[in-house]
């Protein structure tokens, strides 16, 4: 079957793209050949005055590439053919005689926009599921079908930079603002008035723009001339580089083609070829294309070993625990239309925890992503209580209390008799087992844990937790929940600190040795974000709270010894009653607004060696910590926490701030070579002996040569 039908309307072909047997339109190669015999067509056929394409598919447009195909490009050179067999493409498209509507509806990205913009006339719908952006990058890649050199002169360079850079998706209405789309209309006219303004366009009563919108006087004066130019150029590149600290190469390449195609517009296009060949072969695009295809099938995942039962439908989700934690998973969930009933012993702290709510909503409306009526409906979801009135509604039941086991204990004895029998009960714990949780229950068989990550609505990783008596269907109704609200889940088995926070541990104990042994805070940090975490692991102690990690290595050493002791620094630290940002008093000194500052140097006088600081190299502090990790993950599949490599690498990334473009801890082991990373082990545990011992799975991988995963970036099932 064709992926591309036309029907004919009075000198007007309306071109639908539904392609068979998939959800999304994605720019697949039987697609494109299709697009080129049909270009041949048109450009033959007298009787056709105009042409409207629009989507046979419920909420996409055209989605971009067809990843897949990535992997079969062996070189740079593959990778630039096949770039400038779309350019050549959409050239011929942009350059018909007759005009070519866009009609958009629903998701235009990637190819998919690359393709909107070579046409005369574009027309989106208002209407939430219509998006627009350029997101290559986020797969370590640059627009390769024109469109780094159209989207400039379209809605002029800082716009264009700034989508093309940073990925950023753009709604319909903010799209016809800026003059990436010439109309809005609502859905059930699209088709009608899309074949209007392709006959108006053929009959010369209607100009498509082509000048951006005003810019105003400063977009002008900069955009305008060369000198301005290289003003926004330089500061483009200066942002690129503070913000990805080199180790991601698309954005800046991106930057060289839109810049090339500003001096020559064939010199752009030949730039953008190059770059684009040069990138689809890169090892950073290789690790985020994998984590694509990772959170992909994870989409697919119900959680379970197959056959799967169906999951319970949740209408009404019952929180108990009305704190940071429980007010931000009730945000989230009213946000999907989910009723929520938010519990706390008594009315101010309900109070608190609604205005809480109130707060994350308000900023979806300051941000213009829902309106003030859809905030008053979410709103509206909401209702606080301090008896468990209405909870026996609830099909799922979210515990968010402190880290305490006598208090979730006393919790789920009062709870479970006001459920229904078949109510899902979850904690959300962060280092509790939940098989002593559920030691507490009568029916041990409906609880689990459900990991949310801080701050809630911010945060994409949901990490379920199951026991060996927890039953499939509470799951698989778990994890449909989760992936409800927008989250990429994993299902861990149960362990004390389940997966993500006993890798985190061990990462931020050795930064904490590291302190012992005289390292300062700022080169801690300072070598880790080098490595590429997103924050140091001192500043992270700080955000998290430095009781919470306290608490956190209390239930951690009990369980594993001394490999995951913490360190004298910390335990000095914690016991000063330092909290962190949250008490404006931690390793970092913070302002009034809680703005963090530079490092309270008063913090040396409680460590061992005290204020004297000695340096210690970049490159072993960060060896140091990340080994501790990845050696702490292996263990957890070694163990049968992990249920697969493909949930530790995306749980690593998603949940605890892994470099992305390093593919995660067992990504990177197959980067470097378990070999490699045995030996670096095995010294490291030479000096600190008992703490970097190699994990048996490690050592069986290394005297195997054997991988974690397929060769390639191969995609995952």
């Amino acid at each position: 079957m064709n992926a591309l039908t036309t029907q004919h309307d009075d000198g007007i072909a309306v071109v639908t793209i539904d392609l068979p047997g998939a959800q999304v339109n994605t720019v697949t190669a039987g697609l494109r050949a299709e697009f080129a015999e049909l270009f041949t067509q048109l450009a033959g056929d007298s009787s056709v005055k105009g042409v409207v394409i629009l989507s046979g598919k419920a909420d996409t447009w055209l989605a971009g590439a067809d990843i897949d195909e990535f992997l079969t490009l062996h070189s740079a050179a593959d990778g630039e053919a096949l770039s400038r067999g779309g350019q050549a493409l959409l050239d011929k498209l942009e350059t018909l005689a007759i005009p070519v509507v866009a009609a958009i509806h629903g998701a235009c990205l990637g190819g998919g926009l690359e393709t909107a913009l070579a046409c005369r006339y574009r027309i989106a719908t208002d209407h939430p599921k219509t998006v627009l952006a350029l997101p290559e990058v986020q797969l370590g890649l640059i627009p390769g079908a024109g469109g780094t050199q159209r989207l400039p002169r379209l809605i002029g360079l800082q716009r264009a930079l700034d989508m093309i850079l940073t990925s950023r998706t753009v709604r319909a209405k903010k799209a016809w603002q800026m003059g990436l789309v010439d109309e809005l209309v609502h859905p059930a006219i699209l088709r009608e008035v899309a074949i209007d303004r392709a006959r108006k366009l053929a009959a010369g009563t209607l100009v498509a723009r082509h000048a951006p919108k005003d810019r105003g006087a400063t977009g002008r004066l900069l955009e305008d001339n060369p000198i301005g130019r290289s003003i926004v150029f330089r500061k483009a590149r200066e942002g690129v580089t503070e913000k990805t600290h080199g180790h991601y190469p698309a954005p800046l390449a991106a930057l060289r083609a839109v810049q090339a195609g500003y001096e020559n517009r064939d010199a752009g296009y030949r730039e953008e070829a190059r770059a684009f060949g040069e990138m689809t072969v890169s090892e950073v695009s290789r690790e985020l294309i994998f984590l694509f295809f990772a959170t992909t099938a994870l989409k697919r995942d119900p959680g379970v070993a197959e056959p799967a039962p169906q999951p319970q439908p949740i209408t009404t989700l019952g929180v108990i625990g009305a704190g940071f934690m429980g007010a931000g998973i009730a945000s989230v969930a009213v946000q999907q239309g989910t009723a929520v009933r938010l519990k706390d012993t008594d009315t101010a702290r309900v109070g608190k925890g609604i205005a809480a709510v109130s707060d994350v909503l308000g900023e979806r409306v300051k941000k213009k992503q829902v309106t003030r009526t859809q905030y008053d409906n979410q709103l509206s979801l909401v209702g606080g209580t301090t008896t468990y009135a209405g909870f026996r509604r609830a099909e799922l039941v979210i515990e968010a209390v402190f880290e305490d086991l006598a208090l979730k204990h006393r919790v789920l004895r009062e709870a479970e008799p006001m459920l229904h029998a078949n109510t899902v009960f979850a904690s959300n714990t962060s280092t509790i087992p939940i098989a002593r949780i559920a030691e507490a229950a009568a029916r041990p068989n409906r609880v689990l844990g459900m990991h949310f990550f801080s701050p809630v609505h911010k945060m994409p990783l949901l990490e379920v937790i199951v026991t060996p008596a927890t039953d499939k269907d509470a799951t698989v109704t778990a994890v449909a929940f989760g992936k409800r609200l927008g989250k990429t889940v994993i299902v861990v088995n149960d362990a004390p600190g389940f997966y993500t926070t006993r890798t985190l541990s061990a990462y931020m104990n050795e930064a904490g040795r590291l302190l012992d042994d005289g390292a300062s805070v700022e080169a801690i940090d300072a070598a880790l974000l080098d490595f590429g975490f997103p924050v140091g692991p001192i500043t992270l102690l700080d955000e998290v709270g430095i009781d919470i990690g306290g608490k956190v290595g209390v239930v951690l050493s009990e369980a594993f010894g001394a490999r995951m002791a913490p360190s004298e620094s910390l335990r000095r630290v914690v016991e000063s009653g330092r909290t962190g940002r949250k008490g404006r008093h931690g390793f970092y000194l913070y302002g009034d607004d809680g703005g963090k500052g530079a490092v309270d140097t008063t913090i040396y006088e409680l460590l061992p060696n005290g204020a004297p600081r000695r340096e210690i190299d970049a490159s072993e502090i960060s060896q140091r910590c990340v080994l501790a990790m990845v050696n702490e993950a292996v263990r957890c599949l070694e163990e049968g926490v992990l249920r697969s490599a493909r949930d530790g690498d995306v749980g690593a990334v998603f949940g605890i701030g892994f470099p992305p473009f390093r593919g995660g801890p067992f990504r990177y082991v197959d980067s470097v070579g378990a070999v490699a990373i045995v030996e670096a082990l095995e010294q490291l545990d030479g000096r600190f002996p008992g703490r970097f011992t190699p994990a048996d799975l490690l050592l069986e991988h290394a005297r195997a040569r054997r991988r974690f995963h397929p060769a390639r970036g191969a995609p995952v099932s």
